[in-house]
């Protein structure tokens, strides 16, 4: 299936059954399978499943489950809906999504987040919701769902462009939290679930509670009302997180309604509830559309701020909490391993259990670097959003058509001398290769002597880029900025310079600009950055830019804990190996697309050259002041433009133009199509989420020890806060006018002068 396609198989007819974990099976009726894509409209779907089973459009449900997760279904009702059921589901290729007509009785259950029955006795909710008043009485809806809402200073308030079936959704969403308590032996993940699963019941059915007990081992809740029977106890199941309820008496005999000793309490509460169950949907989202589609749905206008700590909160609560993923890390190390043999995942903590740590290097990844990229690894360090100390270490290539290619990366507490030198030998026994690699990195640290010690027949050279921004920083200060970029144009020229006695020109050039920056070029060991000096082969790639591609990944992400991190780079690596493998399969030329132009371009420049006869396979190429020797069968011209690029350079392209040769067999193999698609033949397994061993873990009744623990938290930047002390005992300081010199004004309210 391509990109940005699914294949849905609709299902009708049938039913649901919750099965003793929780989650909804269906089964019975009958399945028919359309395609749709990211432009497909949600319409134009409906039509055509109504079309299937004769159903009236207007009264069609659409659902689906999102991956790994077989208790919550989500309602499809717009053609943003579809892109992100295509988003979710891409990977799989298809993916079950359930019709149903009109508001069935199963659709409390089906829509329930929260619900997890085991089969056990349940209560049967009643079907009398809290009253909703509408025009006049929209502030007693706002008051009854959002009671602080309507309190001098807070942010919230109704508005007034509601939609208007905002009363409707809201409806809705209470009639599905009428089976978050189902009834004795129902089990809970946690204390905190259960509260919330308590809230989230009293408020479907219209009653307010108070606890008798409220601890972590034990909860006990009764009806506020005096004398009614209803009541329910709950508490932990030995050795474990899980909570389950003991008794319950399901039977009211109050009348339904909020209490107002509630308030602010229940706010909080079903505002986190509501953002938790958006950010199902949208794991990415961010306050400000939090706050938009809550206006939208439920016509109340929140702040930035507080939506924002909703968000915080609810993620805080759905994900795995930052310190105890870093204990998740054998597990998902394993993982890897299992789903993509052949990788290298190395994990490593320091003598008190602390991260230390942690090498990535898939099979697909090592398999494509060796048999398709050029030998030239750029190396690079990025910070992590954490509140963690905590640095991501990349190794990245070029592929034939010089976009970005991950063969690496790491994670570590911090960037240091020690931990790129672990990382190094990590890396050359991943790579288990006797071929001679140029790595290119900025000039910081002792990473050079790690490099050359670890790959001994290795090359090491400068990122331009670094280069030149130091000596910015070193001439700050002497020289204009136009003298400046003088020099570092100059500084480019003589990096990219082919022959010794082009680049002494350019350095030359320097020179009768600034001694000072010429002495300061020839102090920065030019034979790790200039073409005419460096022995190595570093195909002309003066920059480590393309590293900064690979943290793009990481750095567009709010802030995740660590295994949600390592999960979601593998993830990207596996999207990019699928992606440029189907691309190439279009390409029709021998050479990649990226190299079929830059070729174009030689060819525009041949026009001006003269090709003279030569002896044997050697040519004279003479242009506007300049004199060239090319010998087609070794590949060289004095230039040197040929051997550093890989391909021919415009003087070669003259000659073989000239004599009748095809460009392309001329060219480095890297740069082949076959070799594009070896870099990419393997492909990366999907890794398990780490959410299936706390299912595990949770089901098993067992604790997981720990095994890795978080490493420092970061310190704090900038100056310590200072408390400004007022001194009582000074009198305070007279007003004098500048103007008369009198006391008691100022110059601005001088009625002397007015």
């Amino acid at each position: 299936m391509g990109k940005g396609k699914l294949i849905l198989i609709c299902q009708s007819g049938g039913k649901f059954t919750t099965a003793n974990d929780g989650s909804l099976v269906y089964s019975g009726g009958d399945a028919h399978a359309l395609s749709v894509n990211k432009e497909s409209s949600f319409d134009e779907l409906k039509l055509e499943m109504a079309e299937m089973w004769k159903y009236d459009p207007n009264s069609m449900i659409v659902k689906y489950f999102l991956p790994n997760n077989n208790k919550t279904l989500i309602t499809i009702s717009g053609d943003k809906d579809i892109r992100r059921l295509i988003d979710f589901h891409e990977d799989s290729g298809t993916v079950d999504v359930y019709v149903m007509v009109g508001e069935k009785p199963t659709d409390d259950a089906l829509t329930n987040p929260c619900s997890r029955t085991t089969g056990a006795e349940s209560v049967t909710p009643s079907d009398n919701l809290i009253p909703l008043p509408s025009v006049s009485g929209d502030m007693v809806l706002l008051n009854t769902l959002f009671p602080a809402a309507s309190d001098a200073g807070d942010t919230r308030q109704l508005s007034n462009s509601a939609p208007a079936g905002s009363d409707l959704r809201q409806q809705k969403l209470i009639k599905s939290w009428k089976n978050c308590i189902t009834g004795v032996h129902q089990r809970f993940n946690n204390v905190h679930d259960f509260r919330d699963a308590l809230y989230k019941y009293s408020v479907a059915h219209g009653f307010t509670y108070c606890f008798k007990k409220n601890e972590g081992l034990r909860v006990t809740a009764k009806c506020k009302a005096e004398g009614c029977p209803w009541r329910i106890h709950a508490s932990r199941v030995p050795t474990t997180q899980l909570f389950q309820i003991k008794t319950m008496n399901g039977m009211h005999t109050c009348k339904a309604g909020p209490d107002p000793t509630t308030r602010s309490k229940a706010s909080r509460k079903l505002l986190a509830s509501i953002v938790k169950e958006k950010l199902l949907e949208a794991p990415k989202c961010k306050p400000k559309e939090i706050a938009e589609e809550i206006r939208r749905d439920f016509g109340i206008e929140l702040g930035y701020v507080k939506a924002w700590r909703a968000l915080e909160n609810a993620r805080g609560e759905s994900q795995v909490s930052y310190k105890d993923s870093y204990n998740q890390l054998p597990w998902l190390v394993d993982k890897i391993l299992e789903t993509n043999p052949g990788s290298v995942v190395t994990l490593s903590t320091r003598e008190d259990l602390s991260f230390h740590h942690l090498f990535v290097a898939l099979h697909a990844s090592l398999y494509g670097f060796q048999n398709g990229c050029r030998p030239l690894i750029f190396l690079d360090s990025f910070p992590i959003k954490s509140k963690y100390q905590s640095s991501l270490l990349t190794a990245t290539a070029l592929d034939g058509n010089d976009e970005i290619f991950p063969v690496a990366f790491g994670v570590v507490d911090a960037v240091s001398d020690d931990n790129w030198h672990w990382f190094l030998l990590q890396l050359k026994s991943a790579l288990s290769t006797c071929q001679s690699i140029t790595f290119v990195t900025d000039r910081l640290g002792q990473l050079r002597a790690s490099i050359l010690s670890v790959f001994e027949n290795s090359y090491y050279c400068y990122c331009l880029h670094h280069l030149t921004e130091e000596l910015k920083r070193d001439l700050k200060g002497s020289y204009t900025e136009e003298v400046v970029s003088v020099i570092v144009a100059h500084l480019y020229d003589a990096a990219q310079a082919g022959t010794l006695d082009e680049f002494s020109k350019f350095i030359d050039s320097i020179k009768s600009v600034s001694s000072e920056a010429f002495d300061w070029i020839l102090r920065s060991e030019p034979e790790n950055w200039a073409n005419a000096l460096f022995k190595g082969s570093r195909h002309n790639q003066m920059t480590s830019h393309i590293a900064e591609s690979f943290y793009c990944w990481v750095g567009e992400l709010p802030e995740l804990p660590i295994v949600q991190i390592i999960s979601t780079i593998c993830r990207k690596i596996m999207e990019l190996m699928y992606s440029r493998r189907m691309d190439s399969n279009q390409w029709l030329t021998k050479l990649t697309p990226s190299l079929e132009d830059k070729l174009q371009n030689e060819m525009l420049k041949t026009h001006s050259l003269q090709v003279l006869l030569g002896l044997g396979s050697s040519f004279e190429v003479r242009g506007l002041g300049t004199f060239n020797v090319v010998n087609i069968d070794v590949w060289d011209c004095n230039c040197r433009g040929w051997q550093l690029n890989g391909f021919p350079c415009v003087h070669a392209a003259a000659v073989l133009q000239h004599v009748g040769r095809n460009l392309p067999d001329y060219c480095s193999k890297f740069y082949t199509t076959e070799a594009f698609r070896l870099t990419y033949s393997e492909s990366v397994n999907p890794v398990p989420a780490v959410d299936q061993l706390l299912q595990a873990s949770q089901s098993a009744q067992v604790q997981v020890p720990v095994q890795v623990r978080p490493p420092p938290l970061l310190p704090l930047t900038g100056p310590p806060k200072k408390r400004r002390i007022r001194w009582r005992g000074r009198p305070k300081r007279e007003l004098h006018c500048s103007k008369c010199k009198g006391a008691g004004h100022n110059r601005k309210t001088c009625h002397v002068y007015a």
